[in-house]
């Protein structure tokens, strides 16, 4: 077998933008998102004229973000669980207007090139759930062998994650947007 490495086609520093919300409250933990962050999220979608994806940790802050944004602003937003998956990828990716908002399914697995998606929001780093048993034992694994669990365990699949979610932005080599992460945190 014989390996061959093979450049990336995209030219990330010219076609898309991180940008990292450091002025807004460390995220809670009820999942509902605070007043400033939907604040931020408004005005992103605003800029954007819609055309965003919101990634969410949970339901809970997806539908709280979803419900919020409909009431402050006049262009549709949709919310994974209103209709299947794929409609409403259908839907977003036909009306540029439009932002989709969901959880785990629309971070990976989504393709939505061109101009119906310009933006999107990560409304916190994805770390796992403290209490999910299987991370838990890796993390004491690493930890027992002098390594640090969470950097290995935690962080490295909050870091696959985020690379999977900003992966949803640029699907061609002319597509063009804005990785907007809303977790002050990612700023330390």
């Amino acid at each position: 077998i014989h390996a061959r490495l093979v450049g990336s086609p995209f030219q990330h520093a010219k076609s898309g933008i991180l940008y990292v919300a450091a002025h807004l409250p460390p995220p809670g933990r009820d999942g509902s998102g605070s007043a400033e962050q939907l604040t931020e999220i408004a005005e992103l979608i605003t800029a954007a004229g819609g055309r965003t994806l919101g990634l969410f940790s949970s339901m809970r802050a997806a539908r709280a973000a979803t419900e919020a944004m409909r009431e402050r602003l006049s262009t549709p937003v949709l919310c994974q669980g209103d209709d299947s998956t794929s409609t409403l990828v259908e839907k977003f990716t036909a009306d540029a207007a439009t932002s989709l908002f969901g959880t785990l399914s629309l971070w990976q697995g989504v393709d939505v090139p061109g101009p119906s998606l310009s933006l999107v929001l990560i409304d916190r780093i994805p770390f796992p759930r403290p209490d999910d048993p299987l991370l838990s034992a890796r993390q004491r694994a690493v930890a027992a062998r002098g390594g640090n669990g969470f950097m290995t365990v935690a962080a490295s699949h909050a870091a696959l994650l985020l690379a999977q979610g900003s992966g949803r932005l640029l699907r061609r080599v002319t597509d063009r947007g804005v990785v907007a992460v809303l977790d002050s945190r990612m700023a330390t």
